[in-house]
């Protein structure tokens, strides 16, 4: 028997919560193709959604559909993983940062995004995995990067990327310079930076050049971080960002790796995915082409 049916996760908060007004419309669209909706209400455990996945009949999955933003598919990957599903991904863009769906170019507007989830389009997605953790776009580190996690949920649904934003004017006064010490190819050297990323895709907190030659298909992290300056060069450095041209500075470290670990003595706070991170060490690696996932054809 041909596998046909869906499992939907979705964020009941995603879209300020308007999110669930669609299931009807997506239940009459998957139906129309002769595909069986099961929804499961995203919550903040893992391993829940991973026994739930590991109760259904894996073979009678034709694909995995997705609504929320980056934390919410972070959320799924990590249980379609311990579930060990290798399912299509089909994504709904609906949180307040959609930094993969935009990557991909999967629409926001939901009638647009069930387009493409039920085109058979599909192109393969490498994961990340950091300390047994995996991450679907960056996982970062260092002063600021854990601005999205003291953004309140309520500033989130009201002002979208507005309230990143303005989160991080509020936290600029703890910037400072941090030693790190990293391990990968052989090489094992040590660094004073204010923050990194480890990149899958292009785009990060809304930036869609950060990493500008990274592929969410080539096994390779894009590791970007911002080196230790005069005081007067940083805004210089930040300038170069906003015109897509950080990579040439001599403040920046641009590397293309696809495993590394990273250590450091002060506690500094990391993120992934919009989430809490691990403690330090970091050993970083990334899983090939882990998932495919639906996307629109002119991402061609």
């Amino acid at each position: 028997m041909k596998a046909n049916k869906v499992v939907l996760f979705y964020n009941s908060y995603s879209g300020g919560g308007t999110f669930a007004t669609n299931l009807d419309r997506i239940f009459e669209r998957y139906q129309s193709k002769g595909m069986q909706v099961f929804p499961y209400r995203i919550d903040k455990d893992p391993d829940k959604m991973a026994e739930y996945l590991m109760s259904l009949n894996k073979d009678s999955i034709c694909q995995v559909a997705i609504a929320g933003g980056d934390g919410s598919i972070n959320l799924c990957v990590n249980a379609l993983i311990k579930a060990d599903y290798h399912a299509p991904l089909a994504i709904f863009p609906a949180g307040t940062a959609n930094d993969m769906a935009t990557n991909l170019n999967i629409p926001k507007a939901v009638e647009a995004a069930l387009d493409v989830a039920l085109d058979d389009y599909v192109v393969p997605f490498d994961v990340g995995e950091i300390n047994g953790r995996y991450y679907i776009n960056v996982a970062s580190f260092g002063f600021l990067v854990d601005v999205s996690q003291k953004t309140d949920q309520k500033v989130k649904n009201g002002f979208g990327m507005l309230g990143y934003y303005l989160k991080t004017i509020e936290e600029l006064h703890k910037v400072k310079p941090f030693k790190i010490r990293m391990r990968h190819d052989g090489l094992d050297y040590e660094e004073s930076i204010y923050f990194m990323v480890i990149m899958n895709s292009t785009t990060a907190g809304g930036f869609k050049n950060a990493a500008p030659k990274a592929s969410v298909s080539d096994g390779k992290f894009d590791i970007v971080g911002f080196r230790e300056c005069p005081i007067l060069e940083f805004p210089i450095v930040a300038a170069k960002f906003v015109k897509r041209e950080h990579l040439k500075s001599p403040y920046i470290i641009f590397k293309q790796i696809d495993e590394i670990i990273i250590d450091s003595e002060l506690e500094v706070g990391t993120d992934i995915d919009g989430e809490k991170g691990p403690e330090f060490p970091l050993h970083i690696k990334v899983l090939p082409s882990r998932f495919n996932v639906h996307v629109h054809r002119a991402i061609r």
